[in-house]
């Protein structure tokens, strides 16, 4: 069964993006790498400090830039690709706690700024194009925004228990993040 759309509303989707810095920040500052840095997912997944640095990434060249192509040029601009792991070279040799904290001023930033456009239910159907999606709304991409910090939150949680997935024993059938 799916559900039916939600109203998106700048004040929600910024109500979610707001708290993903501090769940980030609540759960990596002082981890060891042994938690921070662990892919258990494949070698092409990403590890709690490759979230943070694809989010970094994200925040600096991906939402707030699409949003006002949108406003700005509409469909008569594409979007700039999105290249998933430039945040390698980028995140290399950081401290965590650097990243976090890089992170959290740039989400501001950008709140600031999405919230600054004053943006409304009408401005939600305006369009713009995606380089391999194609015509895509104001409306889809802040509710992507949204939905992109939560399926990384998300990724984090479910990477670092992986970590002791082989230590829970017989408990494995309990815990759907290990097996899902």
């Amino acid at each position: 069964m799916q559900n039916a759309p939600a109203a998106v509303s700048v004040e929600e989707v910024a109500t979610v993006l707001e708290r993903t810095p501090y769940i980030l920040d609540a759960w990596l500052r002082e981890l060891p790498e042994s938690w921070s840095d662990v892919r258990t997912e494949g070698p092409e997944s990403f590890s709690p400090r490759d979230n943070l640095g694809h989010l970094i990434t994200g925040e600096r060249t991906d939402w707030i830039p699409r949003v006002r192509m949108i406003i700005e040029q509409g469909e008569s601009a594409t979007f700039v690709p999105f290249d998933r792991f430039a945040f390698r070279q980028q995140i290399a040799g950081r401290a965590l706690g650097d990243l976090l904290d890089e992170f959290s001023r740039l989400r501001r930033e950008n709140l600031a700024t999405l919230r600054g456009f004053k943006l409304t239910a009408a401005d939600f159907p305006r369009r713009g194009r995606h380089p391999g999606l194609g015509t895509v709304t104001l409306g889809q991409l802040l509710a992507t925004w949204a939905v992109h910090d939560l399926g990384h939150v998300a990724q984090v949680a479910r990477v670092m228990a992986k970590r002791y997935a082989s230590d829970v024993g017989p408990w494995k059938e309990y815990l759907p993040v290990l097996t899902r």
